[in-house]
């Protein structure tokens, strides 16, 4: 009997692709994420209007209900209007723009800065290590919001203001996760060969312990942007956040929390749905990315 053929070898792609497909959640998950994200690209084509053209604004269309038509008959807003004559649909599509940019730049740039200074720790040990992370048991000992309040109360309003508060709230979290993984990298015999083989310090971080300690801030990242998402929508809801000019889903439930004793309640509620929904996808993509690169945390 001539011996079976041994199956062919899947490639690591094809093996985190199947397991990461066990979970329709998290495949429905990854489906309203890529929806959203393509949403929040193309928004100036698909939206009806641009809500914040003045010139296109007519305070006559202000909180109509959805479904409603203008009082021109030219446009049916099928989400209806705000306080402004916006239409809500139009606007939830640029606050959606706006609040995936804050979140995914500022855990882009905290995630940056937190991982590299974390690795160096665990490589470097000694007096370095242990000052930065009393910095990081500091920092995360006050709640994050309080944080991110103090600095914009010190900064002002703006996109870029509010993604400095949210670097300095998020890099400690990537700092703490980046300095354990790299521990448990350093002891380990590539490491050391590399050290034989006479590679200089930096080389041996930013090539082999930094990439080797990737999967869990993957993890850390995914839920970091949608709590950053989250907290932007906080500040931008109590007047801390983003000015009018760059609205978020925060500042659009804030511009309808007002109306919503007399009845309006699309002008909060529609851009609400739209922030929980984004949270929604995005938690749950980062729950299966944790099991699948992490399979002890399974459930």
């Amino acid at each position: 009997m001539s011996a079976l053929a041994a199956p062919p070898e899947q490639s690591p792609f094809t093996r985190f692709a199947r397991e990461f497909a066990d979970s329709r959640l998290a495949l429905a998950g990854l489906a309203m994420l890529v929806a959203v994200i393509a949403i929040a690209l193309f928004a100036p084509w698909i939206a009806p209007q641009n809500p914040y053209d003045l010139g296109k604004l007519d305070l006559l269309d202000a909180r109509l209900p959805p479904g409603e038509r203008a009082g021109s008959g030219q446009m049916t807003y099928l989400l209806g209007t705000d306080g402004q004559g916006r239409d809500m649909l139009s606007a939830i599509l640029y606050g959606l723009r706006v609040s995936l940019y804050v979140g995914v730049a500022s855990g882009a740039i905290a995630l940056t800065i937190g991982s590299v200074l974390g690795v160096l720790a665990a490589y470097a040990g000694g007096r370095f290590e242990q000052v930065l992370m009393r910095i990081v048991d500091i920092q995360l000992g006050f709640p994050a919001i309080l944080v991110a309040l103090i600095l914009l109360a010190v900064l002002g309003k703006g996109v870029d203001k509010i993604i400095i508060a949210l670097v300095a709230v998020q890099w400690a979290y990537y700092a703490r996760t980046a300095r354990s993984a790299a521990l448990v990298e350093r002891s380990k015999e590539y490491v050391e060969a590399a050290r034989a083989l006479g590679l200089s310090n930096a080389r041996i971080v930013l090539r082999h312990l930094l990439p080797n300690s990737l999967p869990p801030l993957i993890v850390v990242g995914t839920v970091q942007v949608a709590h950053a998402i989250a907290l932007e929508a906080t500040l931008s809801f109590l007047g801390l956040g983003l000015p009018t000019t760059e609205p978020s889903l925060g500042l659009l439930i804030a511009n309808g929390y007002e109306y919503l004793l007399s009845g309006k309640y699309w002008i909060s509620v529609y851009p609400g749905i739209a922030l929980l929904l984004t949270i929604l996808a995005i938690n749950l993509v980062g729950d299966q990315l944790r099991d699948v690169l992490n399979p002890r945390l399974a459930k």
